[in-house]
Protein backbone atom coordinates (compact mmCIF):
# COMPACT_ATOMS: atom_id res chain seq x y z
CA UNK A 1 0.00 0.00 0.00
CA UNK A 2 2.84 2.46 0.79
CA UNK A 3 4.46 1.67 -2.57
CA UNK A 4 1.27 2.63 -4.42
CA UNK A 5 0.74 5.79 -2.37
CA UNK A 6 4.28 7.11 -2.70
CA UNK A 7 5.31 6.13 -6.24
CA UNK A 8 5.36 8.91 -8.83
CA UNK A 9 4.17 7.04 -11.87
CA UNK A 10 1.66 4.38 -12.67
CA UNK A 11 4.30 1.80 -13.52
CA UNK A 12 8.01 1.19 -13.74
CA UNK A 13 7.93 2.05 -17.44
CA UNK A 14 6.22 5.36 -16.72
CA UNK A 15 8.83 6.21 -14.09
CA UNK A 16 11.63 5.22 -16.48
CA UNK A 17 10.26 7.48 -19.23
CA UNK A 18 9.78 10.37 -16.79
CA UNK A 19 13.35 9.92 -15.53
CA UNK A 20 14.67 10.12 -19.11
CA UNK A 21 12.52 13.13 -20.07
CA UNK A 22 13.54 15.07 -16.98
CA UNK A 23 17.18 14.21 -17.68
CA UNK A 24 16.85 15.70 -21.18
CA UNK A 25 15.32 18.90 -19.78
CA UNK A 26 18.07 19.17 -17.16
CA UNK A 27 20.85 18.49 -19.68
CA UNK A 28 19.43 21.11 -22.04
CA UNK A 29 19.07 23.70 -19.28
CA UNK A 30 22.51 23.21 -17.78
CA UNK A 31 24.04 22.94 -21.24
CA UNK A 32 22.60 26.35 -22.09
CA UNK A 33 23.80 27.80 -18.79
CA UNK A 34 27.25 26.39 -19.48
CA UNK A 35 27.20 27.94 -22.94
CA UNK A 36 26.27 31.33 -21.46
CA UNK A 37 29.00 31.10 -18.84
CA UNK A 38 31.72 30.00 -21.27
CA UNK A 39 30.94 32.32 -24.16
CA UNK A 40 29.99 35.48 -22.29
CA UNK A 41 32.74 38.03 -22.84
CA UNK A 42 32.16 39.59 -19.45
CA UNK A 43 30.01 37.93 -16.86
CA UNK A 44 28.43 40.66 -14.80
CA UNK A 45 25.51 41.18 -12.47
CA UNK A 46 23.70 43.15 -15.19
CA UNK A 47 24.06 40.29 -17.71
CA UNK A 48 22.92 37.72 -15.17
CA UNK A 49 19.95 39.89 -14.18
CA UNK A 50 19.01 40.39 -17.83
CA UNK A 51 19.17 36.63 -18.44
CA UNK A 52 16.77 35.89 -15.59
CA UNK A 53 14.53 38.87 -16.44
CA UNK A 54 13.58 37.14 -19.68
CA UNK A 55 10.22 35.43 -19.10
CA UNK A 56 11.06 32.61 -21.51
CA UNK A 57 14.22 31.81 -19.55
CA UNK A 58 12.30 31.97 -16.28
CA UNK A 59 9.76 29.46 -17.62
CA UNK A 60 12.67 27.27 -18.77
CA UNK A 61 14.16 27.60 -15.28
CA UNK A 62 10.88 26.54 -13.68
CA UNK A 63 10.73 23.57 -16.04
CA UNK A 64 14.27 22.64 -15.03
CA UNK A 65 13.45 23.02 -11.34
CA UNK A 66 10.31 20.90 -11.68
CA UNK A 67 12.30 18.33 -13.67
CA UNK A 68 14.94 18.26 -10.95
CA UNK A 69 12.29 17.60 -8.29
CA UNK A 70 10.64 14.83 -10.34
CA UNK A 71 14.01 13.29 -11.25
CA UNK A 72 15.19 13.34 -7.64
CA UNK A 73 11.94 11.92 -6.32
CA UNK A 74 11.86 8.99 -8.76
CA UNK A 75 15.51 8.19 -8.11
CA UNK A 76 15.28 8.40 -4.34
CA UNK A 77 11.97 6.53 -4.27
CA UNK A 78 13.55 3.71 -6.26
CA UNK A 79 16.61 3.57 -4.01
CA UNK A 80 14.52 3.71 -0.84
CA UNK A 81 12.16 0.92 -1.94
CA UNK A 82 15.14 -1.23 -2.93
CA UNK A 83 17.37 -0.69 0.09
CA UNK A 84 15.27 0.49 3.05
CA UNK A 85 13.27 -2.53 4.13
CA UNK A 86 11.66 -1.43 7.45
CA UNK A 87 8.37 0.18 6.45
CA UNK A 88 8.41 2.95 9.06
CA UNK A 89 11.93 4.08 8.20
CA UNK A 90 11.22 3.97 4.45
CA UNK A 91 8.02 5.95 4.91
CA UNK A 92 9.79 8.56 7.08
CA UNK A 93 12.60 8.87 4.51
CA UNK A 94 10.14 9.26 1.64
CA UNK A 95 8.11 11.83 3.58
CA UNK A 96 11.30 13.81 4.26
CA UNK A 97 12.27 13.68 0.57
CA UNK A 98 8.80 14.83 -0.51
CA UNK A 99 8.81 17.75 1.94
CA UNK A 100 12.37 18.72 1.01
CA UNK A 101 11.66 18.62 -2.73
CA UNK A 102 8.39 20.54 -2.44
CA UNK A 103 10.01 23.12 -0.16
CA UNK A 104 12.80 23.69 -2.67
CA UNK A 105 10.31 23.89 -5.54
CA UNK A 106 8.26 26.53 -3.74
CA UNK A 107 11.39 28.43 -2.77
CA UNK A 108 12.69 28.30 -6.35
CA UNK A 109 9.41 29.64 -7.76
CA UNK A 110 9.49 32.47 -5.21
CA UNK A 111 13.07 33.35 -6.20
CA UNK A 112 12.45 33.19 -9.96
CA UNK A 113 9.16 35.06 -10.01
CA UNK A 114 9.71 37.32 -7.00
CA UNK A 115 6.57 36.21 -5.20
Amino acid sequence: MVKIATSFGRSGLHDWVMQRLTAVVLATYFGYLGYVLIFSPELSQAMWTALFANDLFRVFSIMALLSLVIHAWIGLWTVSTDYIKPLAIRFAFQAFVILFCLGNLIWGVQILWGL
